[in-house]
């Protein structure tokens, strides 16, 4: 009983819903009208960025249970298959449950908030790195159909081509949103602040004339901001309100 009353629960039935939605867009998003390039930043970073993170959002209980590692190896497995069968939109659905589950079972191997932390701190300028000097660089400008087959694709009204983001992108993500689950951090507001994080790299890269810009140091702002009193609260040794009484004098 225990089992079933968890998959009708209103997370769960709104993790369908919300999925129901998803596949029907992607299903017919080539067909539908084609509109201008900021049109298609605000559709993309304000709607469907969003909804497609809603499904990590709705799935964030799972982060407690034993079996996400051979979960997310076998959703891994999926992904791979249907990449190879070419059947890279449902593919991509594939990758962001591997991701997701793989990030919630690395999340077991930090003890401590802080460690989260110090991982928002650095990655931003390893992505940075990666994605403007790095191994990121060469495989979108060199094997760009590599970054393709790796990358999770989010279509484009009226559009062939999707914006994609990749594999550490959707990983980050979901190790974060545990992490402000698993300590009790604002997680709705560290939701909305991650999903429009990458709506906003996008909108900064279309602003730049770039290619691409790196997501995860939007994306760590987006965790370490609306959590930001309260990280300091808990991480940082408060001193005390006073100083010891000094002895008084005859």
């Amino acid at each position: 009983m225990g089992r079933a009353s968890a998959l009708l629960s209103p997370r769960a039935g709104a993790f369908f819903a919300l999925f129901a939605l998803l596949a029907t867009y992607y299903a017919v998003a080539e067909s539908l009208p084609d509109l201008t390039l900021w049109w298609e930043v605000v559709v993309l970073g304000f709607a469907i960025i969003p909804a497609v993170f809603g499904l990590v959002y709705f799935a964030l209980s799972l982060w407690r249970v034993r079996w996400v590692l051979p979960a997310g190896a076998g959703f891994a497995a999926l992904a791979v298959g249907l990449e190879l069968l070419d059947w890279g939109l449902a593919a991509s659905f594939a990758k962001l449950a591997a991701l997701t589950l793989l990030a919630f079972w690395f999340l077991g191997y930090f003890e401590t908030l802080s460690w989260i932390v110090v991982v928002a701190l650095i990655i931003p300028a390893v992505d940075a790195f990666s994605v403007f000097r790095g191994p990121t660089r060469h495989i979108v400008t060199e094997k760009p159909s590599i970054f393709d087959r790796l990358s999770f694709a989010f279509p484009v009204p009226g559009e062939t081509d999707p914006a994609r983001l990749g594999p550490p992108d959707l990983l980050f993500f979901a190790l974060f949103l545990a992490a402000s689950a698993r300590w009790g951090l604002r997680t709705g507001w560290t939701f909305v602040a991650m999903a429009l994080s990458f709506g906003a790299t996008l909108a900064l890269a279309v602003w730049l004339e770039l290619s691409g810009l790196p997501a995860l140091p939007f994306l760590s702002l987006g965790f370490l901001l609306p959590n930001a009193d309260l990280l300091w609260r808990r991480l940082v040794p408060r001193r005390h309100a006073s100083a010891p009484d000094s002895p008084s004098s005859s």
